[in-house]
């Protein structure tokens, strides 16, 4: 198909029910900024369908990682999680995306819901290589809090573990798993709620104690529109200057989520509104069904 390659699944891992790890071999060179996507495709019925998912790995990683959540009436993710290693999908060559760290600054305060997480561990892998290899000095790294919201602590752990063994060791990563139906999980100690409700408590906490002016802070929300409205606001409230608050949505629910058919030759053949579930529709880049 002109303009994509055909990746092979390389490793799953099934983290719940309905998340899984995909971790795709390209074939060939490819190259990225952390916190762009990559658009995936898949022949069905004689038609191709696409739709756009957020990049976990980090560009110096050999493979792509992505983090994937199954939407029962999706118009992809039910093809992808028909897949094993070894089976072939369709990936776009050009990746793209403006949800990436402003350079300008570099303290960053991130708020995600599940898979939103992606872009924001792309871009901490990034600068743990870079410091690792010699390439960024410990005096040019950026600052990271990142807070990671879900309904359960078994949807933070594919990558829970990892960041907060590494903000355990370094000084430049804060890391707040936080659980919104504790009383389903007795043993969960972590932090309790939505993510608005603590963002504003370890905001204050974070700039407080490395001294960093709220103009200095670029905030990032990525995920539960519900989520990012609140966040938005919190972020404007603590002092946030308003062109440095960045958004990226994964779920809406009205206007329902368009979803486009394409033929095999990659031109578009239809475009239907998806049909409604009852519950949030997945909108947007690397959140798509």
């Amino acid at each position: 198909m002109k303009g994509y390659v055909r990746a092979t699944v390389a490793e799953r891992l099934d983290v719940t029910h309905d998340l899984a790890v995909f971790t795709l071999d390209w074939g060939e060179p490819f190259s990225y900024d952390p916190g762009q996507y990559v658009t995936l495709a898949l022949d069905q019925d004689g038609r191709t369908v696409k739709r756009a998912y957020s990049i976990v790995s980090a560009p110096h990683e050999p493979q792509m990682e992505l983090h994937i959540e199954h939407v029962a009436d999706g118009a992809l993710t039910p093809g992808l999680f028909a897949l094993h290693p070894g089976d072939p999908v369709w990936a776009r060559r050009k990746i793209v995306g403006h949800f990436t760290q402003e350079l300008s600054k570099q303290a960053h305060a991130m708020v995600a819901t599940v898979t939103g997480a992606a872009p924001f561990i792309s871009m901490i892998r990034a600068q743990r290589h870079a410091l690792d290899t010699g390439v960024l000095a410990e005096a040019d790294a950026s600052r990271y809090l990142l807070l990671h919201g879900a309904s359960d602590p078994a949807e933070l752990a594919p990558y829970a573990a990892d960041l907060a063994d590494l903000a355990a060791v370094t000084d430049w990563l804060a890391y707040v798993p936080i659980v919104s139906r504790p009383w389903n999980h007795p043993g969960w100690t972590g932090e309790r709620g939505r993510v608005g409700d603590v963002l504003r408590k370890h905001l204050d906490a974070w700039t407080g104690r490395h001294g960093i002016a709220p103009a200095r802070v670029v905030g990032y929300a990525c995920g539960n529109p519900q989520m990012i409205e609140h966040a938005k606001g919190i972020f404007k409230r603590a002092g946030l200057q308003a062109e440095f608050i960045r958004d990226e949505k994964y779920y809406t629910e009205d206007p329902p989520n368009p979803v486009h058919v394409f033929d095999a030759a990659g031109a578009q053949v239809a475009a239907r509104q998806a049909k409604p579930s009852g519950g949030a529709k997945p909108k947007g880049p690397g959140k798509r069904p």
